[in-house]
């Protein structure tokens, strides 16, 4: 780990730059295979693109869980990694293996059920049963996902951003490949349409966890952090302590991605156009998003490193750099939608109604941007200390004690209408927002001093 030569402020945030920018492209390069998936599958048939939008729903619902308990090696890596302590490293690492081994048990229970939980929420049976073929195609792939998913955490947590970003991008190649194989009956297959879409995205899945686990052999990526496999590697010790840091991760994470998935059904019940101009918008936020997203995952890596090695006050220093980025990348977006609220909607859709409801949502889009921003860092400065917790506490009173039912309450009780929705998530950003950064200001330095000398001890201990 080294340290930022320099303006400490400077050095701070290009450190973080060189963290967040491969995550980001990487996190990019994830968004553009589903982006392809969806233009590959809308040539099959409307029903197609709507039963792959329902089984993505159960889909991303489901992994959200499994993998936000696997965010749980943050801390646990960085901080290993920090201290220089290569054994602990490599053991949570297997705890994040074998935990990923009983989640895709958990997950591929789940997905078997998929057309059957999708009928029973209300969807067509017959769209049902195609979102059910498209899941169940996906099953073998589950192991791969996850596995390949603690990996990464582990590789990220050490400052090794890039093998991932690679292999992700190098797998787009092979998604558009095996979609075009599979979906359209080329090279002497049979024509499958959706199915023939999930065949591809489990292959790429599988293809992606071999090349970034053989990457990680060829390149020796894990010399210095890893230990044999032993009855050591399954101590339930180590699966408790991943669980503690992972399930409130999840929690987070999910309360996040249902209350978006909720404001979709508010925004439905307003009309078609409004739910077109809403889902738009949220696009486009989504896309902003992976940039501090990508820097969340810097600053656990960064503050985690430096309280493993003993430095509270700069792991502090390194958490303000990482918010204040945050929320200045996400300023300049919000900037763009404010100037550009004409232009942005254009690329989606050329329907007039349409055009006008997203231009009039942007600027209230544009401060939700800058508050978004700041909480998916101060998560990411959570995690790399640790305490996970006051986020999911924050995520809960946020969105669905303020925001959803604000929003609901403007949106159909008033003249409001979708902008109203879209003013109650922006208030319930903002709470979380600022509660997380006034927990980090009030409670961050004595947290850290304490990390930090537990470290120390395990140090001297080594």
């Amino acid at each position: 780990m080294s340290r930022p030569e320099g303006s400490p402020i400077r050095g701070e945030a290009r450190h973080l730059l060189r963290l967040a920018v491969p995550v980001v492209l990487g996190l990019l390069g994830t968004m553009m295979m589903g982006f392809v998936d969806t233009l590959m599958v809308g040539r099959v048939s409307v029903e197609a693109l709507a039963a792959a939008a329902i089984a993505n729903f159960w889909i991303f619902a489901t992994l959200h869980g499994a993998t936000g308990i696997l965010f749980g090696l943050d801390p646990l890596v960085s901080q290993a990694h920090g201290a220089g302590d290569g054994e602990r490293a490599g053991r949570a690492l297997q705890s994040g293996v074998v935990l990923a081994g009983l989640l895709s048990i958990v997950l591929m229970a789940l997905w078997a059920m998929s057309g059957t939980v999708l009928t029973a929420l209300g969807q067509d049976p017959a769209l049902a049963a195609e979102a059910h073929a498209y899941t169940w195609v996906q099953i073998p792939s589950i192991p791969f996902l996850l596995g390949s998913a603690a990996l990464r955490q582990y590789l990220q947590a050490r400052e090794l951003v890039r093998p991932a970003m690679w292999v992700v991008l190098v797998a787009n190649l092979w998604n558009v490949f095996f979609n075009w194989v599979f979906i359209f009956g080329n090279l002497g297959m049979p024509a499958l349409g959706l199915e023939g879409a999930g065949i591809a995205t489990s292959l790429t899945r599988v293809l992606s966890a071999l090349a970034l686990f053989g990457l990680v052999r060829s390149r020796g990526y894990h010399r210095g952090a890893w230990m044999p496999w032993s009855w050591q590697s399954f101590d339930p010790a180590g699966l408790r302590a991943l669980l503690a840091l992972g399930v409130p991760i999840a929690l987070q994470m999910g309360l996040e991605m249902w209350a978006f998935s909720g404001s979709n059904l508010i925004a439905g019940w307003l009309g078609a156009p409004q739910l077109a101009a809403h889902t738009i918008v949220l696009n486009l936020a989504s896309i902003t998003f992976m940039v501090p997203l990508g820097i969340s995952q810097g600053a656990a890596v960064r503050v985690g490193n430096l309280l493993g090695a003993g430095r509270p006050s700069q792991a502090r220093m390194a958490s303000w750099v990482a918010i204040a980025m945050g929320a200045a990348v996400m300023t300049v977006s919000a900037t763009a939608f404010v100037v550009l609220r004409e232009v942005l909607p254009a690329a989606y859709t050329k329907d007039a109604t349409v055009l006008a409801l997203a231009a009039s949502i942007l600027p209230v889009a544009a401060a939700f941007q800058v508050f978004d921003g700041t909480q998916a860092v101060a998560c990411g400065v959570l995690r790399g200390m640790g305490k996970p917790r006051p986020a999911a506490v924050f995520n809960l009173i946020g969105y669905w004690v303020l925001a959803l039912p604000i929003g609901t309450w403007l949106a159909l009780r008033t003249d409001a209408g979708l902008a109203g929705l879209w003013w109650g998530l922006a208030g319930g950003l903002c709470l979380v927002a600022v509660g997380l950064v006034i927990w980090i200001r009030a409670r961050a330095q004595r947290v850290l001093d304490q990390l930090a000398s537990r470290a120390m001890a395990d140090r001297d201990a080594l």
